[in-house]
Protein backbone atom coordinates (compact mmCIF):
# COMPACT_ATOMS: atom_id res chain seq x y z
CA UNK A 1 0.00 0.00 0.00
CA UNK A 2 1.44 3.27 -0.89
CA UNK A 3 -0.92 5.69 0.82
CA UNK A 4 -2.01 6.60 4.10
CA UNK A 5 -5.41 7.19 5.32
CA UNK A 6 -7.12 8.69 8.86
CA UNK A 7 -10.07 6.70 10.46
CA UNK A 8 -12.74 9.06 11.21
CA UNK A 9 -14.26 7.32 13.29
CA UNK A 10 -13.38 4.46 15.75
CA UNK A 11 -14.84 3.77 19.21
CA UNK A 12 -11.38 3.00 21.14
CA UNK A 13 -13.69 3.35 24.61
CA UNK A 14 -15.07 -0.29 23.93
CA UNK A 15 -15.11 -2.94 26.04
CA UNK A 16 -13.95 -5.05 23.30
CA UNK A 17 -10.83 -2.88 23.14
CA UNK A 18 -9.65 -3.10 26.91
CA UNK A 19 -6.12 -3.31 27.29
CA UNK A 20 -5.76 -3.39 23.59
CA UNK A 21 -4.94 -0.09 22.65
CA UNK A 22 -1.27 0.31 22.30
CA UNK A 23 -1.27 -2.65 19.65
CA UNK A 24 -4.41 -1.34 18.20
CA UNK A 25 -2.85 1.46 17.22
CA UNK A 26 0.43 -0.11 16.56
CA UNK A 27 -1.40 -2.07 14.02
CA UNK A 28 -3.36 0.92 12.27
CA UNK A 29 0.01 2.56 12.15
CA UNK A 30 1.41 0.12 10.31
CA UNK A 31 -1.43 -0.74 7.82
CA UNK A 32 -0.98 3.06 7.35
CA UNK A 33 -3.63 4.81 9.60
CA UNK A 34 -1.71 7.99 10.72
CA UNK A 35 -4.57 9.20 12.67
CA UNK A 36 -7.91 8.41 14.31
CA UNK A 37 -10.84 10.32 15.80
CA UNK A 38 -11.45 8.49 19.19
CA UNK A 39 -15.42 8.88 19.59
CA UNK A 40 -17.66 9.55 23.02
CA UNK A 41 -20.72 8.44 23.10
CA UNK A 42 -21.22 9.52 26.54
CA UNK A 43 -19.45 11.88 29.19
CA UNK A 44 -17.41 9.00 30.78
CA UNK A 45 -16.50 7.62 27.13
CA UNK A 46 -15.62 11.12 25.70
CA UNK A 47 -13.39 11.55 28.83
CA UNK A 48 -11.43 8.25 28.20
CA UNK A 49 -11.87 9.22 24.63
CA UNK A 50 -9.66 12.59 25.48
CA UNK A 51 -7.38 10.69 27.34
CA UNK A 52 -6.86 8.15 25.15
CA UNK A 53 -6.01 10.78 22.52
CA UNK A 54 -3.64 12.44 24.75
CA UNK A 55 -1.78 9.31 25.20
CA UNK A 56 -1.22 8.31 21.83
CA UNK A 57 -1.21 11.97 19.93
CA UNK A 58 -4.68 11.25 17.95
CA UNK A 59 -8.28 13.29 18.25
CA UNK A 60 -11.24 12.65 19.90
CA UNK A 61 -15.16 14.00 20.15
CA UNK A 62 -16.97 15.00 23.08
CA UNK A 63 -20.65 14.75 23.35
CA UNK A 64 -23.86 12.23 24.23
CA UNK A 65 -25.19 9.42 21.42
CA UNK A 66 -28.95 9.24 21.22
CA UNK A 67 -29.33 6.10 23.00
CA UNK A 68 -27.46 7.80 25.69
CA UNK A 69 -29.99 10.57 25.68
CA UNK A 70 -31.70 9.85 28.70
CA UNK A 71 -28.82 10.04 31.10
CA UNK A 72 -28.11 13.40 29.74
CA UNK A 73 -27.74 15.99 32.92
CA UNK A 74 -28.58 19.97 33.08
CA UNK A 75 -24.53 20.16 33.58
CA UNK A 76 -23.95 18.15 29.89
CA UNK A 77 -22.92 21.57 28.39
CA UNK A 78 -20.92 22.36 31.15
CA UNK A 79 -18.77 19.15 30.97
CA UNK A 80 -18.45 19.22 27.42
CA UNK A 81 -17.25 22.63 27.12
CA UNK A 82 -14.77 21.86 29.81
CA UNK A 83 -14.05 18.87 27.12
CA UNK A 84 -13.56 20.95 24.37
CA UNK A 85 -11.64 23.02 25.94
CA UNK A 86 -8.56 20.46 25.20
CA UNK A 87 -7.04 20.77 21.86
CA UNK A 88 -7.43 16.87 21.32
CA UNK A 89 -11.47 17.53 21.12
CA UNK A 90 -12.26 18.83 17.90
CA UNK A 91 -15.96 17.59 17.58
CA UNK A 92 -19.25 17.54 19.82
CA UNK A 93 -20.45 14.23 19.31
CA UNK A 94 -21.62 11.41 18.65
CA UNK A 95 -25.37 12.92 18.90
CA UNK A 96 -28.12 12.31 16.77
CA UNK A 97 -31.30 10.63 16.53
CA UNK A 98 -32.12 7.24 16.75
CA UNK A 99 -35.42 5.79 15.91
CA UNK A 100 -34.53 2.17 14.86
CA UNK A 101 -33.60 0.79 18.43
CA UNK A 102 -34.82 3.92 20.49
CA UNK A 103 -32.66 3.35 23.50
CA UNK A 104 -34.02 6.89 24.63
CA UNK A 105 -37.64 8.44 24.21
CA UNK A 106 -37.75 10.16 21.02
CA UNK A 107 -38.34 13.28 22.64
CA UNK A 108 -35.45 13.51 24.81
CA UNK A 109 -33.50 12.35 21.68
CA UNK A 110 -34.47 15.89 20.22
CA UNK A 111 -33.77 18.03 23.04
CA UNK A 112 -30.41 16.30 23.73
CA UNK A 113 -29.71 17.03 20.01
CA UNK A 114 -30.28 20.48 20.12
CA UNK A 115 -28.67 21.32 22.91
CA UNK A 116 -25.25 19.63 21.58
CA UNK A 117 -26.23 21.69 18.49
CA UNK A 118 -26.34 24.89 20.38
CA UNK A 119 -23.68 24.01 22.04
CA UNK A 120 -21.37 23.44 19.13
CA UNK A 121 -22.47 26.44 16.99
CA UNK A 122 -21.71 28.61 20.12
CA UNK A 123 -17.83 26.77 20.45
CA UNK A 124 -17.76 27.01 16.60
CA UNK A 125 -16.91 23.43 16.76
CA UNK A 126 -17.79 20.85 13.83
CA UNK A 127 -20.60 18.13 15.02
CA UNK A 128 -20.44 14.26 14.84
CA UNK A 129 -23.91 13.27 14.03
CA UNK A 130 -25.65 9.81 14.60
CA UNK A 131 -29.12 9.10 12.68
CA UNK A 132 -31.25 5.99 11.92
CA UNK A 133 -34.71 5.77 10.58
CA UNK A 134 -34.36 8.99 11.61
CA UNK A 135 -34.01 11.71 8.67
CA UNK A 136 -36.79 14.16 8.34
CA UNK A 137 -36.45 15.34 12.13
CA UNK A 138 -33.18 15.11 11.86
CA UNK A 139 -32.97 17.59 8.83
CA UNK A 140 -35.94 19.63 10.40
CA UNK A 141 -33.79 20.27 13.62
CA UNK A 142 -30.12 20.83 11.64
CA UNK A 143 -32.12 23.77 9.41
CA UNK A 144 -32.29 25.59 12.88
CA UNK A 145 -28.71 25.64 13.55
CA UNK A 146 -25.57 26.95 11.68
CA UNK A 147 -23.34 24.34 12.10
CA UNK A 148 -20.92 21.78 9.95
CA UNK A 149 -19.72 18.34 10.74
CA UNK A 150 -20.14 14.66 9.35
CA UNK A 151 -23.20 12.46 9.08
CA UNK A 152 -21.08 9.47 10.28
CA UNK A 153 -21.86 5.91 9.20
CA UNK A 154 -24.11 7.13 6.33
CA UNK A 155 -26.87 4.23 5.73
CA UNK A 156 -29.87 5.96 3.93
CA UNK A 157 -31.88 6.89 0.78
CA UNK A 158 -30.99 9.41 -1.69
CA UNK A 159 -33.09 11.58 -0.58
CA UNK A 160 -32.07 12.18 2.85
CA UNK A 161 -27.90 11.82 1.16
CA UNK A 162 -28.83 15.32 -1.14
CA UNK A 163 -30.47 16.98 1.73
CA UNK A 164 -27.52 16.11 3.83
CA UNK A 165 -24.84 17.50 1.45
CA UNK A 166 -27.26 20.54 0.70
CA UNK A 167 -26.57 21.33 4.03
CA UNK A 168 -23.23 20.92 3.78
CA UNK A 169 -22.40 17.97 5.58
CA UNK A 170 -20.01 15.63 5.06
CA UNK A 171 -20.48 12.02 4.59
CA UNK A 172 -19.12 8.73 6.65
CA UNK A 173 -18.85 5.88 5.14
CA UNK A 174 -17.86 2.76 6.96
CA UNK A 175 -17.31 -1.22 6.31
CA UNK A 176 -21.11 -1.22 5.95
CA UNK A 177 -19.81 -0.55 2.04
CA UNK A 178 -18.60 -3.53 1.69
CA UNK A 179 -21.29 -5.79 3.10
CA UNK A 180 -22.41 -7.56 -0.26
CA UNK A 181 -25.92 -8.10 1.31
CA UNK A 182 -27.34 -5.18 3.49
CA UNK A 183 -24.66 -2.81 1.60
CA UNK A 184 -26.37 -2.79 -2.02
CA UNK A 185 -27.98 0.46 -1.75
CA UNK A 186 -25.75 2.10 -0.07
CA UNK A 187 -23.03 0.90 -2.96
CA UNK A 188 -25.52 2.52 -5.61
CA UNK A 189 -25.69 6.24 -3.87
CA UNK A 190 -21.72 6.30 -2.97
CA UNK A 191 -20.72 7.75 -6.41
CA UNK A 192 -23.32 10.94 -5.72
CA UNK A 193 -21.32 11.51 -2.47
CA UNK A 194 -18.79 14.28 -4.15
CA UNK A 195 -14.94 13.49 -3.39
CA UNK A 196 -14.64 16.51 -1.26
CA UNK A 197 -16.90 15.91 1.12
CA UNK A 198 -16.41 12.21 1.81
CA UNK A 199 -14.77 10.49 4.95
CA UNK A 200 -13.66 7.02 5.97
CA UNK A 201 -14.01 5.19 9.23
CA UNK A 202 -14.09 1.74 10.43
CA UNK A 203 -16.63 2.63 13.20
CA UNK A 204 -14.78 0.15 15.28
CA UNK A 205 -15.21 -2.16 17.03
CA UNK A 206 -18.24 -2.54 14.39
CA UNK A 207 -19.00 -3.08 11.02
CA UNK A 208 -15.57 -5.39 10.13
CA UNK A 209 -15.21 -5.26 6.00
CA UNK A 210 -16.64 -8.48 4.52
CA UNK A 211 -14.36 -7.91 2.11
CA UNK A 212 -11.35 -9.15 4.13
CA UNK A 213 -9.04 -11.82 2.74
CA UNK A 214 -8.21 -14.29 4.39
CA UNK A 215 -11.08 -13.84 6.84
CA UNK A 216 -10.11 -12.89 10.20
CA UNK A 217 -10.78 -15.01 13.26
CA UNK A 218 -12.37 -12.61 15.08
CA UNK A 219 -15.13 -10.31 13.72
CA UNK A 220 -13.85 -7.34 15.95
CA UNK A 221 -13.08 -4.49 13.45
CA UNK A 222 -10.12 -2.65 14.54
CA UNK A 223 -8.42 0.50 12.42
CA UNK A 224 -5.85 -1.25 10.57
CA UNK A 225 -8.26 -2.56 8.40
CA UNK A 226 -9.78 0.39 7.21
CA UNK A 227 -8.19 0.15 3.87
CA UNK A 228 -10.72 -2.50 2.85
CA UNK A 229 -13.02 0.75 2.97
CA UNK A 230 -10.55 2.78 0.71
CA UNK A 231 -10.58 0.05 -1.69
CA UNK A 232 -14.08 -1.22 -2.04
CA UNK A 233 -15.15 2.92 -2.64
CA UNK A 234 -12.22 3.48 -4.99
CA UNK A 235 -13.84 0.46 -7.78
CA UNK A 236 -17.05 2.39 -6.52
CA UNK A 237 -15.97 5.63 -7.76
CA UNK A 238 -13.59 4.30 -10.72
CA UNK A 239 -10.48 5.74 -9.04
CA UNK A 240 -7.15 4.22 -7.72
CA UNK A 241 -7.64 3.67 -3.73
CA UNK A 242 -4.83 6.67 -3.48
CA UNK A 243 -7.39 8.73 -4.90
CA UNK A 244 -10.10 8.02 -2.30
CA UNK A 245 -7.46 8.20 0.29
CA UNK A 246 -5.84 11.89 -0.64
CA UNK A 247 -9.43 13.31 -0.60
CA UNK A 248 -10.97 11.88 2.83
CA UNK A 249 -7.65 12.59 4.75
CA UNK A 250 -7.88 16.27 3.15
CA UNK A 251 -11.42 16.51 4.06
CA UNK A 252 -10.84 14.62 7.81
CA UNK A 253 -7.77 17.43 8.31
CA UNK A 254 -10.73 20.38 6.88
CA UNK A 255 -13.14 19.62 8.94
CA UNK A 256 -11.68 19.40 11.72
CA UNK A 257 -9.46 21.93 11.52
CA UNK A 258 -6.48 20.71 11.73
CA UNK A 259 -3.05 21.75 10.03
CA UNK A 260 -1.80 18.05 8.64
CA UNK A 261 1.04 16.33 10.03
Amino acid sequence: MTYTLVDAGVNLTNHQFEGEHQAIIARANAAGVQAMLLIGCDVPSSEQSLTLAKQYNQFSTAGVHPHDAKDATDELETTLTQLASNDCVVAIGECGLDYNRDFSPRDIQRSVLKRQLALAEKLNLPVYLHERDASEDMLNILANYNVRGVLHCFTGNAQALKDYLELGLYIGITGWVCDERRGKALQQLVPSIPLERLLIETDAPFLIPRTITPKPKSRKNEPAYLSYVCETLAKLYNVEPSTIATHSTANFYSLFDIAGR
